[in-house]
């Protein structure tokens, strides 16, 4: 409910009862002294019947089917004992309302039809009016109908609103799961990649410290440099926690370079070949193909040390190839345990409409990625 109308709902009853009892008294008149109609004047009994109505109305949005029933009856015995025709109407006309508009459709019409049936027994058989008793019939089946359409519409407005509420719930829910998956990969891939860099480093500085110090420091100076790439791209991707955070540009192709740097230093010889003409792709597809590079050549670093590896890039009219082969290690390869870097690769892949497979080729290792890109334009 609007802010604006929250002042209603304590206020209407009140509103209601000064309607019914100032409005009747202002119609009692004509009505009393009409020989025609000869109503009765107000007593005792015809105001505490015109304040039940609007007393009902105050339980209103806990128990619209008894507020219901309490007001259809109190108007009724107020017709019925004689008193003027008017406002008193207007407790039943909330009440219907209220009903169908909180969901309670088959109470609200049931008790609409039996209100009318009372109005065309009465007036057919026992009240005196100036008009024809078809036309008020009439003219009070077609009020009944307004109100009931009132309280259909409100109800079906409110229904669509929050079905429209629980979409966007679900949708927000939704965005989120999926970018917590995404932050998952990006991590995975962060860590995967850089940790075990640092780890071949590391036995290699460790099996060179005594005999060759010089060459262990070039690797711990490997490991400086992997754990600070870690720290920045780990800030970058949890920035997106922190709103108005400063972030890093997100790693695609473009740093092929920086990649393949960092991942020579941990003794692979890689080897990048370029076919095609190189075009911007959507940042998704940039993205992927820049962490399924990475991830295979992390597992060419902890499955087959020393290897040499070749990564192809081929730029197709409708899709974009990576292959990355490695030739298999000349090092023993240490069990670092097992891991998601294979099917990670393939839901991202799967995630564009792409395809990945992996397998072993010869002595070594290929991982094939075919992601669909844009149309090269004429």
């Amino acid at each position: 409910m609007r802010a604006e109308h929250r002042w209603i709902v304590p206020l209407l009853p009140l509103l209601v009862a000064a309607v019914q009892i100032v409005g009747t008294q202002g119609t009692q008149w004509g009505q009393v002294h009409s020989t025609g109609l000869m109503r009765v004047p107000l007593g005792p009994p015809g105001y505490a019947l015109l304040l039940a109505g609007p007393l009902a109305l105050a339980v209103r949005r806990r128990h619209p089917v008894v507020t219901l029933t309490v007001t259809i009856l109190v108007t009724c015995v107020f017709i019925v004992m004689g008193y003027a025709y008017g406002p008193v109407f207007a407790s039943p006309v909330v009440a219907i309302y209220s009903a169908v508009a909180a969901g309670h459709r088959r109470a609200a019409w049931s008790a609409s039809g039996l209100l009318y049936a009372f109005f065309f027994a009465y007036a057919t058989w026992f009240a005196v009016l100036p008009i024809p008793h078809w036309y008020h019939n009439l003219a009070v089946a077609a009020f009944i109908g307004v109100v009931l359409a009132a309280g259909e519409y409100t109800r079906a407005r409110r229904e669509r609103l929050a079905e429209r509420e629980r979409v966007e719930a679900e949708e927000s829910r939704r965005q989120a799961s999926e970018e917590r998956l995404t932050m998952a990969q990006e991590l995975h891939d962060v860590l995967a990649h850089n940790i075990s860099l640092i780890h071949v480093q590391a036995s290699t500085a460790l099996h060179l410290i005594d005999d060759h110090p010089e060459q262990a420091r070039t690797a711990l100076t490997t490991i400086k440099q992997a754990s600070k790439d870690v720290l920045t791209e780990m800030r970058s991707v949890l920035a997106v926690l922190r709103d108005g955070a400063p972030r890093s540009p997100t790693a695609g192709l473009d740093r092929l370079g920086e990649l393949v740097e960092r991942t020579e230093h941990g003794g692979l010889t890689v080897t990048r070949r370029i076919s095609g003409r190189v075009r911007p792709l959507p940042p998704g597809t940039d993205r992927a193909g820049y962490r399924i590079v990475q991830e295979a050549l992390t597992n060419a670093a902890r499955h087959a040390p020393g290897s040499a590896v070749t990564i192809l890039l081929e730029y197709g009219p409708h899709e974009l190839l990576i292959r990355v082969t490695d030739s298999g290690g000349t090092a023993p390869a240490e069990n670092l345990g097992g891991g998601n870097g294979i099917p990670g690769m393939r839901e991202r892949a799967s995630a564009l409409g792409g395809t990945l497979t992996a397998a072993h080729h010869g002595r070594g290792f290929r991982v094939e990625a075919r992601l669909p890109i844009p149309e090269e334009p004429a």
